[in-house]
């Protein structure tokens, strides 16, 4: 029987593992190869062009280049805005669907759930319509930013945080909400009978009790700020303040496709993803000794 149990589950998973190694694995180890190898051509160029070993070569090249490091500069700033202000935010609302006092609870979910709905591309493209002066039809009532070039280019940083927490604010409140559905109901009467007002309630007894719910969406978050892209990305056309090397995902693409130095750019991006796994077991283990 138990035999028979772990097949299932090994046929069952088979497929994920798979899809995982050729979509992940397969293409992180191309890329650590890649990164240890340049192109260079003989002569004066017209000697065609040589795949030379450079071993960490490209991973120095990377970390001395002033504008990948300063890449990691916005990164940080942006998380360090982008992460409490979406996570605490989307707690907010979830608590307050849960309480009760939210009016038709199930049409505020499909409204704070239909912008995530909506493709990142879509929305930046959205986002730098509502941005771009002469167009928007919003600019008007913020006072001068439209003589500065928008907001875009005022407020690079906060402009593409905005865009970021509209489009991921209400995928947090599902989850918050889901797993307060799961706290027990006894512990809340129970409160409720000893004479603790509903935001104690709230603040005290149900937010410590999806404690878990809140790093898995701070780890989430954290991943995705490190891989900063799109926003930027579209913004940049509308913003003199956003080059083509903000990020450092940004950078990657630069050095790949503008200046074709594809060992650069996988070596930067094995720096990424380093400091990605770097910043997830940040998360992690701030979220273990929030609940110890």
């Amino acid at each position: 029987m138990i035999r028979r149990q772990r097949r299932t589950a090994g046929l069952l998973l088979g497929p994920y593992f798979v899809l995982a190694c050729l979509v992940t694995l397969a293409p992180l180890v191309y890329a650590a190869w890649l990164s240890l190898f340049s192109d260079r051509s003989s002569g004066l160029g017209f000697g065609g062009v040589e795949h030379v070993f450079v071993g960490l070569g490209n991973y120095l090249r990377a970390l001395g280049d002033s504008t990948f490091r300063a890449g990691f500069v916005t990164v940080a700033a942006y998380m360090c805005l982008y992460v409490p202000v979406l996570v605490v935010a989307s707690l907010a609302l979830a608590l307050l669907l849960d309480s009760g006092l939210a009016w038709a609870r199930k049409a505020m979910q499909a409204a704070l759930f239909l912008p995530h709905a909506v493709p990142g591309l879509i929305a930046a493209l959205i986002w730098l319509y509502l941005y771009t002066p002469g167009l928007s039809p919003v600019i008007g009532w913020l006072g001068g930013l439209g003589d500065n070039g928008g907001p875009a280019n005022t407020a690079p940083l906060v402009s593409v945080i905005n865009i970021a927490v509209w489009q991921w604010l209400g995928y947090n409140v599902v989850i918050f909400y889901a797993a307060l559905q799961a706290v027990p109901r006894e512990v809340v009467e129970a409160a409720a009978v000893d004479g603790a007002k509903t935001w104690q309630i709230a603040v005290r007894i149900k937010a410590p009790l999806i404690r878990s719910a809140v790093t898995m969406a701070a780890l989430f978050t954290a991943i995705g700020g490190v891989q900063l892209f799109t926003e930027p990305k579209i913004l940049d056309q509308a913003s003199a303040s956003i080059t083509s090397t903000w990020t450092p995902n940004m950078f990657l693409q630069s050095a790949a496709f503008d200046r074709n130095d594809f060992g650069l750019a996988a070596a930067a991006s094995i720096l990424l993803a380093l400091v990605a796994g770097g910043a997830s077991f940040f998360v992690m283990r701030l979220g273990r000794r929030g609940e110890a």
